[in-house]
């Protein structure tokens, strides 16, 4: 069972920046890719940032150059950079895991980004 815990949400106003942290109980080196969800209200969880084993990234079209998607392997970690945050960025974020089936397996708690306009 792999264990995520997510942090750096709160509340932030519009053009405003905010830097998620997800920390997990494996070898992020060992995992096919890891990526950045996030589900708003009455609306489906989408793909928001993923990042490959060997540093490649994607990005939703909405996010891209706002939001930068990072990894620490030495502290299993992963990062999102947002920047220029604006409210249809509000949503609740979730990081999981695809570690080796090329499917999204495990999931963190989530963490709540509000932005005020």
């Amino acid at each position: 069972q792999v264990q995520l815990v997510e942090s750096g949400g709160g509340l932030v106003q519009a053009g405003g920046s905010l830097r998620l942290s997800c920390t997990t109980s494996e070898r992020i080196s060992n995992f096919n890719q890891m990526g950045w969800y996030r589900q708003a209200p009455g609306k489906q969880r989408e793909l928001v940032a993923s990042i490959t084993r060997r540093g490649d990234t994607t990005y939703a079209a909405s996010v891209k150059i706002r939001f930068t998607i990072s990894k620490d392997n030495t502290k299993n970690t992963i990062f999102l950079q947002m920047n220029s945050l604006n409210p249809a960025d509000t949503a609740v974020y979730y990081c999981a895991t695809d570690r080796t089936s090329f499917k999204w397996d495990y999931w963190g708690q989530g963490t709540q980004v509000t932005v005020s306009s």
